[in-house]
This record gives structure tokens, C-alpha cells and sequence, in this order.
């Protein structure tokens, strides 16, 4: 049989031969499968690899851990400004180059936005409203009531309303000021603000501290859920705190908004310029739109100022204590243009001074400087292909600081003193999706500042800077609000003494 069976003479002396064969054999085999695997993630966009699904987790797991506008501006520096990652599995465009930008702004198949359903659903804005209502059709349908609101009527209204509301809190600002006379100047700000828009979109009484903690709270958890994988929401104990802090402010809302129907449903007479929620409440009787349509764009139209707007009203007041020569400027060109009345309407196109200061504070301190968008039909961006269904993360606080501007990294008024080009500066957007208050916001911002720096010199906190008080959130830039610093001092102007 030992005869007849020579293979097990040869077996010990083949393996140590056919060993380092069939190991480098395995090992360019898994080498090609790695190849075929990740052929078709192949991409001609910059940005890390895909490398078995390792790229996607990690960009996403960074968005998760750093917010949208730290990881945005990561990529950007790493890859440049035309950058691919990928968000919950999704290929997803972090773009900052003013060319590609005003392209996806001016056409219609960006004008949805990109999100977590489940988040959304949770704060009430998913095919809601029309911040973040993703469905087009149903968006189209809503802007108009908000583009009627915020021009016409309601934006030659605007004057009297903020200069009504400005005063009225100022004249009552020891409850916003502590023991040592300093003034928490983002509270003011968002009290004025939710004032005004109240005066101007919904006109029920209504307590303002309330709802402007609601609102912070209300924010804080669209931010929170935004980005969160699916799984998120199966965990209850995880997403119930902000599904309660987004309740607590819709549920506010409903109750103001079921005093508005009383009130049209027993008025004699309705106002001659109708507000924007009696307007949304007739189109919602009329079968035009869903009762959960109209509490949602009601909640956004009285929370985009209080927010927003507010936080940069902040930055803008901390800016002109830090400036006392552009501070002289605006002053002086207050004196002439307004003198000891009041402002009015016609003199908002003559601030110009004010305006360049505005305008220069929305591009170095940003508070909104992400733009999010979902591509609806395959395109070319820049000579890169772009498929339908690709989101897009628009970076205009970076794309402000690397182009056009001759002075990106100072705050100065120079970099306004030519008329720039809209495409290189879009503190509001462009295209169909603009912002529709982006007037009406700017007659605010005037109106506002120079109400109060006509009554009041603002000082920041002693050896307190911009820089130490600025906290990068998801989607915008604010304060942190644990800090003393939100505190200002208000020196009354026009009197004899004032005591620190």
C-alpha cells in the first residue's frame, strides 16, 4: 500500500513550497474585491475615500460629534472648496466656491433641503411650513402667504412697530439688567423681537419671557435632531426631552392661535391690511391648507426673528462697542440723515454707513452661514457631475472670508465701500429659495439699532472680547449663553451721571 501511495512522501515537502504561493495569491484575490468594491464609489470630487464604508461612517460620525459647521469647514480645509462626504449614508457636497453656489441658488431643482424625516417630523417642519419643508410642491404653496406678509403693507409697518417695541423695553430695562447695572442684551434683543413680530403677524397678547424660553428651547432641539440616524428615535429616553421642548412651544402657539379664531370668528369688522395668520386661518376654512400647516408657519414666522435676527443684533452691539470709530460714523450719519426725531421709513435707504456696518457684521459674524440643499435632477456644477438625490451643504460664512473681499479676515467697513457683486455676498440667499424676509429683516436691523443707540452708549464687560463669547452650534452661529458676557453695559446718553 506504501508503494501504491506515493503522495504521502511528497505532502511535507510541498506545503512549505505552495505556502507563500497561496498566501500572496489570498492576498492580491482580496486585493481586487477591494478594488470591484469600491469601483463603483469612484469619484473625480475631492474628499476622503469610501475605503469599505469606513469613509461614510467617519464623515458622519464627525458632523455628529462636531456640528454641521465645524465638520463643514474641516472638509473645506482639508479637500478644498468642492468637496464630497457623506451624511447618514447619503453622498453629501460641501461646497464654498462663490461660481457653484450662485448656481445651485438660481435654479429651481435645489429648492429642497435635506434632513433626518424623523427629526423634522419631531418639531413639526417635515412638509410643514417653510424653513425646512422638503416637499416642493407643497412649499410653493405656502411662500406667497409669507412673501405678502413680509412686503407691502406689513413691511411699511415695520418702522412703527420696532421703534414701538424697541422703546417699550427699553423704558422698562431694569428687567433685563442685574444688581451691577449690566444688561443681558440677547434676552432685550429677543424680546424685542418676538414683540414686533407678534405686532405684525398673529396681534394676540401673549407673555413674551414664556415664549422666548420656549423658542431657545425649540431651537436647541431642531438642532439636536437634524442630523440623527433613524435609530436615534427608537430610544426613547434619548430623543424625549426634545420632542417635549418642541411640544411645550407648539402647543403655545396652538392655544395663541385658537384666541386668533375666536377673536375673526366674533370680530364685526376684519382690519383692513389682514394679518398673516388671519389670512392662513381663512385659507385653511377655505380647504387651502391642513390646521398642522397653518400652527407650523404661524410657530416660524414668531420664531425666525426672536432667534436669528436677535443673535445678530447681539454680535452687531458687541461690534460697535469694540469700533468706537465706526460707532462715530454711524452717529454722525445719524445726526444728519435723522436728527432728534425719530426714524422714519423714508430714511432707511439713506443709512448707508449703518447699512455697510450691518452688512459687514453679517459676513464676519455670521449667525446663519449654512445653506442646505438637495439636488432634484442630475446636473453638472463646475464641471463635476452631480446625481439627483445628492445633498448639498452650501458654506457661505467660508465663502465670504476666501473671495472677493479685500480685507476677508478683518472686520472693516472697506470691504464695503464698493457695491459688491450679490454672487460673492448672500447673507440671505439668492434665487427661489431666498430668504423672504430679507427686507423686511434689514428694516428691522436698522431700525432697532439706531432706536437704541439713540438713548444708549453700549459697553462690553471689561477684558470680554468677541472672540470669547461665540459657541459654533449645528446650524448657526450664538453665544454661549452660560457666559457672563452676554451681559453689556447701557450708559444712558443725555444725562448728568451715571453710576457703574
Amino acid at each position: 500500500m506504501e508503494a501504491l501511495n506515493p503522495v504521502q512522501y511528497n505532502i511535507t515537502e510541498a506545503v512549505p513550497t505552495l505556502a507563500p504561493a497561496t498566501t500572496l495569491s489570498l492576498l492580491l484575490f482580496i486585493f481586487v474585491l477591494i478594488i470591484l468594491w469600491n469601483q463603483e464609489e469612484t469619484s473625480l470630487i475631492p474628499g476622503p475615500a469610501y475605503c469599505m464604508g469606513l469613509g461614510p461612517l467617519i464623515s458622519y460620525g464627525r458632523f455628529l460629534l462636531t456640528g454641521i459647521g465645524k465638520a463643514a469647514n474641516y472638509y473645506n480645509n482639508m479637500y478644498g472648496e468642492f468637496v464630497r462626504v457623506w451624511i447618514n449614508g447619503e453622498e453629501t457636497l460641501i461646497i464654498s466656491k462663490s461660481s457653484a453656489t450662485f448656481h445651485i441658488m438660481k435654479h429651481s431643482h435645489y429648492v429642497s433641503r435635506f434632513g433626518s424625516k424623523l427629526g423634522l417630523q419631531c418639531i413639526g417642519m417635515n412638509e410643514n411650513g417653510i424653513i425646512f419643508n422638503s416637499n416642493p410642491s407643497l412649499w410653493k404653496v405656502i411662500r406667497p402667504y409669507f412673501i405678502r406678509a413680509l412686503s407691502g403693507p406689513g413691511l411699511m409697518q415695520t418702522t412703527e412697530n420696532c421703534i414701538r417695541s424697541t422703546n417699550h423695553y427699553l423704558d422698562n430695562l431694569s428687567n433685563v439688567t442685574n444688581e451691577l447695572g449690566n444688561v443681558d442684551v440677547l434676552k432685550l434683543m429677543r424680546l424685542i423681537m418676538l414683540d414686533t413680530s407678534n405686532n405684525l403677524f398673529l396681534r394676540i397678547p401673549l407673555d413674551e419671557n414664556e415664549i422666548v424660553l420656549k423658542i431657545q428651547k425649540y431651537f436647541d432641539a431642531w438642532q439636536a435632531l437634524l442630523l440623527k440616524p433613524d435609530i436615534f428615535f427608537k430610544i426613547s429616553w434619548l430623543y424625549k426631552k426634545y420632542e417635549k421642548s418642541a411640544n411645550d412651544l407648539k402647543e403655545a402657539i396652538e392655544l395663541l392661535i385658537e384666541q386668533k379664531r375666536q377673536k375673526l370668528s366674533s370680530s364685526e369688522k376684519l382690519d383692513e391690511d389682514m394679518d398673516f395668520s388671519s389670512e392662513l386661518i381663512f385659507a385653511q376654512n377655505h380647504g387651502d391648507l391642513t390646521a398642522e400647516n397653518v400652527n407650523q408657519c404661524i410657530l416660524e414666522m414668531l420664531i425666525a426673528a426672536p432667534d436669528t435676527m436677535s443673535v445678530s443684533l447681539f454680535f452687531m452691539l458687541v461690534l460697535i462697542a469694540q469700533h468706537p470709530k465706526i460707532e462715530e460714523g454711524i452717529m454722525n450719519e445719524m445726526d444728519k440723515v435723522i436728527g432728534d426725531r425719530d426714524v422714519e421709513s423714508n430714511d432707511i435707504p439713506n443709512l448707508k454707513i449703518l447699512e455697510s456696518f450691518i452688512y459687514e457684521s453679517m459676513r464676519y459674524q455670521p449667525v446663519v452661514d449654512l445653506v442646505m440643499r438637495k439636488a432634484l435632477e442630475d446636473d453638472i456644477i463646475d464641471g463635476y457631475y452631480v446625481k439627483k438625490g445628492t445633498n448639498i451643504i452650501l458654506n457661505l460664512g467660508r465663502m465670504h472670508k476666501i473671495e472677493y473681499f479685500p480685507k476677508p479676515n478683518e472686520f472693516t467697513l472697506e470691504n464695503f465701500e464698493k457695491t459688491v457683486p450679490y454672487r460673492y455676498f448672500q447673507p440671505f440667499g439668492s434665487g427661489p429659495r431666498a430668504c423672504a424676509g430679507k427686507y423686511i429683516a434689514m428694516v428691522m436691523m436698522k431700525v432697532i439699532l439706531v432706536t437704541l443707540l439713540k438713548r444708549y452708549k453700549v459697553q462690553t464687560l471689561r477684558g470680554r472680547c468677541l472672540e470669547n463669547i461665540q459657541n459654533n452650534n449645528d446650524l448657526s452661529m450664538h453665544p454661549d449663553e452660560s457666559q457672563p458676557s452676554l451681559e453689556m453695559i447701557f450708559i444712558p446718553k443725555n444725562t448728568a451721571e451715571f453710576k457703574l
